[in-house]
């Protein structure tokens, strides 16, 4: 909205930018001359550049079909240059300058990554999966230029689908040694987050909630469909509410994956939003329902992981946690993987790696983390059969 010096009772204001149902309006920066509002659309982050002082505007243009955008830090407002942070699955974090009277581009940073790295040796996508009422559901892939499809090529699929935290296209040097590998590595932007909007969240929460694992499984086949992969190459992975998430998939459609990495996987769902004694329980309702509700009880019930495991066969599953998480406490996935021995019929592997030093966030250092990716791949690359 707008108004004018010293009328800034609401009767006097005047839009700017209306209320889009598809679209999220992330932030804006104002210059003298310009409004830059950032914006999220189908599943994008754009940047749009409205004159001001000359009534037009245009969005800005990365040159991708996959990348991830965002306003930087701008302390001058009597400036032409707008200064945006870009990335992308084939380029690296970078900030740039982009003049918005001439559409000039200008890159005053781009990270540097060791290894002989050259961006122009990938190549990514977007694709979009129908899911099974008929949503269709953005899907990002990359993967080394010379990939043939053929279905013959490993998967690895990760997602994230909740509290309306999207899931964006950045740079990730750690999968390159995947792409270097032969594999195809993808983003499922199911609903639970805000890719296409705040509709896209509310329809992935509450009594809506398993739209998520339907929309992973329905990307999930769509790979498979278009033989990007086949079903004894895919890999599925999510932390956390993700790992909520691959416990789901995992009970719906177990024939569909070769292995699944669930990390500090909020499993227990029930119980967990049963004990208000929890710090975090009672905020919890928010997102997934008060249990104390018979309506909110039943639903939760089942889809919730741990108790709706049954005697049938697995794929491949490794789970990792941390004896000192707070979000998801250690118990929650090791009675988890004790239901799942107990009770499914296959001789696949179940792993469980409770490291005794760590949280929620994982190890701190990088280092460190590079230990636990390795475990991670290690399951992967040795289930795709891939030895070096």
């Amino acid at each position: 909205m707008k108004t004018a010096a010293g009328k800034t009772s609401k009767e006097n204001w005047t839009e700017v930018i209306p209320h889009r149902s598809d679209i999220l309006f992330v932030s804006c920066e104002l210059f003298d001359n310009y409004l830059v509002a950032a914006e999220r659309i189908k599943g994008l982050n754009n940047l749009r550049i409205i004159n001001i002082k000359e009534s037009g505007e245009h969005y800005l243009n990365f040159g991708e079909e996959v990348y991830t955008a965002g306003i930087s830090t701008n302390p001058n407002a009597n400036t032409d240059i707008l200064r945006y942070s870009y990335s992308s699955l084939t380029t690296p974090n970078s900030v740039i300058d982009y003049n918005m009277g001439t559409r000039e581009k200008k890159v005053m940073k781009e990270d540097v990554i060791l290894g002989g790295f050259d961006k122009n040796n990938y190549e990514s996508k977007r694709l979009w999966a129908k899911a099974a009422d008929g949503t269709m559901v953005p899907v990002s892939i990359v993967y080394k230029k010379g990939f043939v499809k053929d279905g013959k090529s490993p998967l690895l699929l990760y997602a994230y689908g909740s509290y309306g935290i999207s899931t964006d296209p950045g740079f990730r040097s750690t999968i390159l040694s995947l792409l270097d590998r032969g594999f195809v590595y993808g983003l499922a932007h199911i609903r639970g987050g805000s890719e296409m909007g705040r509709y896209w969240y509310e329809d992935g929460k509450l009594l809506k909630k398993k739209n998520t694992f339907t929309d992973f499984n329905d990307c999930a086949q769509f790979l498979v469909n278009e033989k990007y992969t086949s079903s004894n190459k895919l890999f599925a992975m999510g932390g956390s509410a993700g790992g909520l998430l691959m416990g789901a998939i995992l009970n719906m459609r177990p024939d569909l994956y070769k292995g699944v990495v669930a990390a500090v996987p909020f499993v227990d769902v029930v119980s967990t939003m049963l004990d208000e004694t929890i710090p975090l329980t009672t905020f919890e309702w928010d997102e997934w329902g008060d249990p104390r509700k018979k309506e909110y009880y039943d639903y939760m019930l089942s889809y919730a992981p741990y108790d709706q495991v049954k005697a049938m066969d697995y794929p491949n599953i490794l789970v990792t946690t941390g004896f000192w998480d707070s979000q998801v406490q250690y118990w929650e996935p090791a009675k988890w993987v004790a239901k799942l021995r107990a009770m499914k019929t296959d001789k696949n592997i179940l792993v469980m790696d409770c490291n005794m030093v760590v949280g929620h966030g994982g190890a701190s250092g990088r280092f460190e983390r590079y230990r636990i990716t390795a475990l991670e791949y290690a399951f992967i690359l040795d289930l795709a059969g891939i030895k070096n």
